[in-house]
């Protein structure tokens, strides 16, 4: 499954109907959440059935596809399933009890209630909403793929317009020529990550640099009466201003990752938990800045594409073992040399990716990992 996305053009009465077509999604998704907490025993049948009763008691229910009902309330069975498997697994802490959702931006279609032209320049949806023709602008070509090829057109809402997602049942391979070459990784907050051959590649800190913009945005939010339409195009400004810094990870992480995987046969890398790692309020936002997840999300997309072996290896003492003899240096954070009494004498994070590597040709690891179910949100 690939996914095409595309900026949307239309009046503002369309733009307006696309609107009421997210929010009846929202309403259709929290009604299904609020029938299985009060239903004991509501499995995902009951839910699709509800779609219907929700329609002959609801007028604006009815104006969105039927099939468009369907897939709001499998978003609601989504939480409800993943709850469930939460628990089952025993994953500690808190297990995700499904809760409303409050802010949507996105409804989705199946395979009704739209209709693309013959040009695959423009997309019509034929339901009672009134969203009708909107004009398609982007750099992919959907004349290479067969209109039942399609499986789901997705109206995705941002603070710079409306975008068509257009998911695609195809399976992605590219064929290259082997290169010989085997990789490990670490990654880092100084440099965004440290090879085994001793190459860097410079963290971007998009964030750290676009700092000063958000903070003036942000103030002038604050200054402005709540409520009120100078607030609102405050807090639009604003919206763009994170939706470019989140554009520039991906662009970063995207690009990076299929170079590195292009480049080498095996890559190795840590299986982090970052999840974890942002506990520590005084590093939460420098990680969060470098996006270590999603640079790992398309190291293993990519892997699968163009048939390379990806590895997650398990990162305890990769930083304190020497990658020469095995012994066991300890250091703090702040000493980034590392000397063994062997002589080995190299960078901390050199050596830690010489472990990674080392760790990643010794075991089979995993090279599909819980990280590709997140490819089909991430629209590229």
């Amino acid at each position: 499954m690939i996914v095409f996305e595309f900026k949307a053009y239309g009046k503002s009465a369309q733009l307006t109907a696309v609107s009421d077509a997210i929010r009846t999604a929202k309403f259709i998704r929290n009604s299904c959440i609020r029938l299985w907490m009060d239903v004991k025993g509501t499995g995902k049948n009951d839910l699709q059935k509800y779609c219907a009763v929700l329609a002959a008691n609801f007028p604006f229910a009815n104006e969105l596809n039927s099939m468009a009902r369907q897939a709001s309330a499998e978003r609601a069975w989504s939480s409800i399933s993943r709850f469930y498997d939460n628990c089952k697994n025993g994953i500690s802490g808190k297990k995700g009890y499904p809760q409303f959702q409050k802010d949507c931006r996105s409804v989705e279609y199946k395979t009704s209630g739209w209709k693309l032209a013959d040009n695959r320049k423009s997309i019509a949806f034929t339901d009672k909403k009134g969203i009708g023709r909107l004009k398609l602008k982007g750099t992919r070509d959907l004349h290479f793929y067969q209109i039942n090829q399609i499986k789901r057109v997705r109206l995705v809402k941002r603070a710079d317009g409306v975008y068509v997602q257009f998911c695609i049942d195809v399976d992605r391979f590219e064929n290259i020529e082997p290169t010989g070459k085997t990789v490990g990784l670490d990654v880092g907050l100084k440099e965004y990550y440290t090879d085994s051959e001793r190459r860097m590649v410079e963290n971007p800190r998009f964030l750290r640099i676009g700092e000063k913009v958000l903070k003036r945005s942000q103030r002038r939010v604050y200054r402005r009466v709540k409520g009120s339409k100078n607030r609102g195009k405050a807090r639009q400004v604003l919206s763009k201003r994170h939706l470019k810094i989140s554009r520039q990870r991906k662009d970063h992480a995207v690009k990076l990752a299929r170079c590195v995987v292009q480049s080498n046969d095996l890559i190795a890398y840590e299986d982090l938990r970052i999840k974890n790692l942002v506990k520590n309020h005084c590093l939460a936002k420098s990680i969060n800045d470098a996006s270590w997840y999603q640079f790992r999300v398309w190291l293993e997309y990519f892997g699968k594409v163009f048939k390379r072996v990806t590895v997650a290896v398990n990162p305890q003492y990769t930083s304190l073992e020497c990658s020469s003899c095995g012994q066991v240096v300890k250091k703090t954070l702040s000493t980034r040399t590392h000397v063994c009494l062997c002589g080995c004498v190299m960078d901390r994070d050199e050596n830690a990716a010489r472990n990674i590597l080392s760790r990643g040709l010794g075991t089979v690891g995993h090279t599909g990992t819980f990280a590709l179910d997140a490819l089909p949100r991430l629209g590229r």
